[in-house]
């Protein structure tokens, strides 16, 4: 898994690429995120459009962002999901959890609301 920040606007865009696994990646994802937070930056955009696979473990970790976003009073988004994940999130009900968005642009429009 590969990944990349940027900012727009109020938000951060976390994109991910390649196949989300868990393992050394979670902790690496954890940590950045943490460090984004301290640095104050507290509306994520994850975006899972380049995302080929996702296995339990990477459900678990953006569970786990999730959570550490919520905690520290911020907003967690999801973007452009894929048709394979979004399926993913629909058998495991946790679509009823993250708030998904078509495009990146929606996605970051919703914190000013």
């Amino acid at each position: 898994m590969k990944t990349k920040i940027s900012e727009r606007y109020n938000a951060v865009l976390i994109e991910l690429k390649g196949n989300v696994m868990g393992g050394e990646e979670t902790k690496e994802f954890n940590d950045m995120l943490h460090k984004l937070i301290d640095e104050g930056k507290k509306n994520i955009v994850v975006d899972l459009h380049d995302v080929k696979f996702m296995n339990s473990s990477g459900l678990g970790m953006l569970i786990g962002a999730l959570t550490t976003v919520k905690k520290s009073e911020g907003t967690f988004r999801l973007s452009r999901v894929t048709d394979k994940i979004e399926s993913l999130l629909i058998i495991t009900k946790l679509i009823t959890i993250f708030e998904t968005y078509k495009t990146i642009d929606e996605a970051v429009a919703s914190f000013a609301k």
